[in-house]
């Protein structure tokens, strides 16, 4: 087994929700913006990617370095052992950014690492001119950050937030590694009532019931370095394996989603069916002025409409009242709503215990949290 330099994407905001997963999965980590550093080998490479809920993707380090030249970037590309990553048939198309570099053109970066990779992989096959890339796929990333570059390997192929079970979606889906997040950030548990208002495609709610059932966000789909050949595949089978003794799949769970529109809460049933929680997760059409929650010490988690278009802001202050209006009723029920709304508290009728910054997409938004008074 290598020990690889590895780091986990996120979004920014949620940083420290993704080190405390990847604490958890056993490896000391360090945090950067949207980053979160660990070292591991190929089982942490499968196991990360097929257990990190909130993470985007898993990406290893295959050099850093400082570059002003393109024959520095060529030279110390050239340098690294690329020949340990890929074979001789390697599919390995490059991506690139730079931010505050003096390399700022991303296309000659990207062209400069393409040609000094295939220089190196030549001479360590004793090959000559182009290869052919018609093996596994290694998707590759220059990234140039106040010239430093950084070259890496994605692990996870499509991102993390894909998770194999959202056949439809509604108009602005929230990303299931930001549905899940939100949930983390809640510190509920299968013990407690759990409901989303606002489900839309059910994200919320279905991210919920793999956590309380303990299901591995990875179980249902596959990953980029799982065809890769120094990637064993008895590693993804005993990792699998293992997800899957740990699921509680007997687990009860009390998770409700309800939303005012009759053809979302189809959606979010077929999507639900898909994961894998057909009868487990409650769903239910109906108009937040009509809602009503049974049980005590529940938490209610959402993402209700932003207004963001021309004349619908009225409409999401005016469910933000109602809303705040009805869960006075219920004091022992603690309510997490994401929303764009600067006035949201205003509008709620009370300050939130605790609010986070988040951005949901392109949005900036808040994760406005009211703590319920515990009900013994």
């Amino acid at each position: 087994m290598t020990n690889y330099k590895l780091v986990a994407t996120s979004a920014m905001g949620l940083e420290s929700i993704v080190a405390d997963e990847v604490k958890e999965l056993g490896f000391q980590t360090t945090t950067e913006n949207g980053k979160i550093y660990f070292e591991g080998d190929e089982t942490a490479i499968a196991k990360t990617n097929m257990w990190l809920r909130v993470a985007d993707r898993v990406r290893i380090i295959v050099g850093e370095f400082k570059a002003t030249t393109f024959d520095e970037l060529f030279e110390q590309t050239k340098a690294l052992p690329w020949e340990q990553y890929l074979p001789v048939d390697a599919e390995f198309p490059v991506a690139g950014k730079s931010v505050k570099s003096i390399l700022y053109s991303v296309p000659d970066c990207q062209a400069i690492v393409k040609k000094a990779i295939v220089d190196r992989l030549n001479k360590a096959y004793g090959r000559t001119g182009f290869l052919d890339e018609t093996g596994p796929l290694f998707k590759l990333e220059v990234s140039i950050l106040k010239d430093k570059v950084t070259l890496t390997i994605d692990s996870s192929g499509t991102g993390l937030h894909k998770r194999g079970y959202r056949m439809s979606q509604g108009d602005a889906p929230l990303k299931e590694t930001l549905a899940a997040a939100l949930v983390k950030l809640t510190r509920w548990n299968p013990d407690r009532p759990f409901v989303d208002p606002f489900c839309g495609s059910g994200t919320i709610a279905i991210e919920a019931a793999m956590i309380g059932q303990q299901i591995a966000p990875g179980y249902n789909r596959e990953f980029s370095s799982e065809h890769w050949p120094w990637m064993d595949q008895a590693i993804w089978d005993r990792v699998r394996e293992e997800s899957e003794d740990l699921a509680k799949y007997d687990q009860p769970l009390d998770i409700k989603g309800f939303d005012v529109d009759p053809r979302m809460i189809k959606v979010a049933q077929q999507n639900a069916v898909e994961a894998g929680f057909m009868d487990l997760i409650q769903w239910k059409q109906g108009d937040i002025q009509d809602l009503t929650l049974e049980g005590i010490n529940g938490v209610l988690v959402g993402n209700p409409p932003y207004g963001e278009r021309l004349g619908e802001l009225e409409e999401a202050e005016e469910l933000t009242s109602i809303l705040g209006s009805i869960m006075e009723n219920y004091p022992s029920w603690s309510v997490y709503m994401l929303s764009s709304l600067e006035n949201f508290e205003t509008m709620y009728g009370k300050k939130a215990t605790k609010k986070r910054k988040l951005f949901n997409g392109f949005i900036r938004t808040d994760f406005y949290q009211y703590w319920g008074q515990r009900h013994k």
